[in-house]
């Protein structure tokens, strides 16, 4: 049990409140010296009829516990402060005992599938992609670790009327021998010069819709095409995918529900909930709003039609007890529209259907786009990371063995961090130079803490001395901050997993490394007294918990830097 619990507890013995709205009101002062928990008497003033001032000090002259150096009336503020060495002595046995394992929870249970990145076939993984991709499999390995199944999809973008456009432009333009020596930069041109051809000869988007109509018509030539981009796509993105150590349960596409949305748009027919509005067939979404289109006057479905089948299709197979969809911000309503349809169709389940939505990534404050060809290609933005963290490293440590591995582990993790210390909703600007420094808010800065922890550790093991996994007695102010954190870690992955942000656990990753600094250079961890082994065990669960930490957003933990 935290000590949050235990102020929870001991107000409710007091009061006449539930548990989860104590707990709700309970603060931290700003001021540490007041206390580590505060709580509000103003709930109670009314019900009372008294002053809050006077309800505290009621409160506090009756509570009395050895887990708190001081329980004590200020104004109307109830403050608890924590009793330094039980904490200490309480958090590192715990951590030492459970290592990774510690922060593991119940919290629910049950298959959760996460669709994610889901990048365009025929077109280079951007910088655009990567906030999809992280942030999915940093929310996927959080809700593991309280308990969940989750299920990580990669909904291709392998069908619509881009790859008609596609074809033409192929057609147009596209020889084969360039595509086979360089498929994805050459489709991708061939795309870019379609967009740009298209606004000078409007009757090109004409050819690609007649060209998608074919692919959806089983035409041999168009599915032949795409069937090759496609799979020189799938090849390519698993390099990079092998880069950022992500790996999916599902590839399944949108071509893959190209045979699934018959049946849900004869269902929607069947139940009356489709009508035809100018020349489309539409469900009516209510007064004032927009209706929903479900298949265009021109016969061809559209993105709410697969993943209407998608859904259906999702809960058949894997019977989930929610599901997310980590797109960006600009798809709100269309997430808004799906959900609506479902619970029209009498799927309640659509309750638990989530959009996990986020900001954009821009660069010199302008915002990234394919079609126009300013895009930054994922590929190179890794590769150029790698090398800046090589330098830095030369600089630092050059004899380091296994140089290159910790490059890439620190390189790739930069861009990983940086993207997920950003609140997810929030757009961010992308300086690579800033985001793989070694000091400041950054993964690199995490890391090389960690990496300093191991090497107190090693230096320590030399000397004889090991980490002391009970009764371990220190309560000076700098070990009480960093096992303060340490105690909190539980709660924050638990928050994060409720709200699908994953910005929290790096933002406390980063708070922990800067207080752990703060104690190295205010403590002589390796001065040989009765304390050593105690100062060692606050050292290595610091550890364990910054690489806990680092893996719940992806990102790798070197022992040496």
């Amino acid at each position: 049990m935290d000590f949050k619990d235990k102020v929870v507890d001991l107000i409710a013995s007091q009061v006449d409140l539930p548990k989860d709205q104590i707990n709700s009101l309970i603060e931290r002062p700003k001021n540490e010296k007041m206390g580590d928990y505060a709580f509000p008497a103003f709930a109670l003033a009314k019900v009372l009829h008294q002053n809050p001032v006077v309800i505290a000090q009621n409160i506090a002259d009756k509570l009395k516990s050895s887990d708190f150096a001081a329980i004590k009336a200020v104004g109307p503020y109830v403050n608890f402060s924590i009793n330094h060495s039980k904490l200490i002595s309480q958090t590192l046995t715990e951590i030492l005992q459970q290592k990774e394992h510690y922060g593991d929870q119940k919290l629910g249970e049950g298959n959760v599938p996460i669709d994610m990145s889901s990048p365009n076939i025929a077109k280079p993984m951007s910088m655009g992609h990567l906030r999809s991709t992280v942030i999915g499999n940093s929310i996927a390995k959080t809700l593991q670790k309280v308990g969940y199944t989750p299920i990580k999809i990669n909904y291709l973008g392998d069908y619509g009327t881009q790859f008609g456009k596609l074809i033409a432009a192929y057609k147009h333009w596209g020889v084969e021998e360039d595509v086979k020596k360089d498929p994805i930069m050459n489709l991708f041109k061939y795309y870019v010069k379609f967009h740009k051809e298209a606004e000078k000869h409007p009757e090109l988007d004409d050819e690609g819709r007649a060209w998608f109509k074919k692919l959806e018509d089983g035409d041999p030539e168009a599915v032949k095409l795409w069937q090759w981009f496609r799979d020189v796509s799938l090849a390519d993105f698993n390099r990079i995918y092998k880069e950022l150590g992500v790996t999916f349960d599902s590839y399944k596409g949108e071509a893959f529900f190209n045979d699934k949305m018959q049946p849900v748009i004869d269902e929607l027919k069947e139940k009356g909930l489709l009508h035809e509005s100018r020349g489309a067939q539409v469900v009516d979404m209510g007064e004032d709003k927009n209706p929903a289109l479900i298949v265009k006057s021109d016969g061809t479905s559209i993105y709410l039609t697969r993943d209407l089948a998608a859904a259906i299709y999702r809960m058949k197979t894997y019977h989930f007890v929610k599901m997310l969809y980590v797109v960006g911000n600009e798809q709100a309503q269309h997430f808004v529209e799906l959900k609506s349809v479902l619970k029209k169709m009498g799927y309640d389940w659509a309750d638990e259907i989530y959009h996990v939505p986020f900001g954009l990534i821009t660069q010199n404050g302008k915002k990234l786009s394919t079609r126009k060809g300013n895009v930054v290609f994922l590929d190179q933005v890794l590769q150029d990371a790698v090398k800046l963290a090589q330098k830095q490293i030369e600089q630092k440590n050059p004899d380091l063995t296994n140089k290159d591995q910790v490059a890439h582990d620190v390189g790739v993790g930069a861009v990983i961090f940086h993207d997920l210390k950003n609140e997810r909703t929030e757009n961010f600007d992308f300086d690579l130079d800033e985001v793989v420094r070694f000091e400041g808010d950054t993964g690199p800065y995490v890391q090389y803490t960690n990496a300093r922890a191991q090497s107190v550790l090693r230096k320590a093991a030399v000397q004889g001395h090991e980490p002391q996994l009970t009764d371990i007695q220190i309560d000076d102010d700098w070990s009480f901050g960093v096992a303060k954190s340490l105690a909190d870690f539980p709660r924050i992955i638990a928050r994060s997993s409720d709200k699908f942000e994953p910005s929290v656990i790096a933002k406390f990753a980063l708070d922990l490394a800067k207080k752990f600094n703060k104690y190295y250079a205010n403590v002589k961890v390796l001065v040989d007294d009765d304390q050593i082994s105690a100062r060692l065990a606050l050292v290595q669960a610091t550890s364990i918990v910054l690489t806990e930490s680092l893996r719940l957003l992806g990102v790798n933990a070197p022992k040496e830097m």
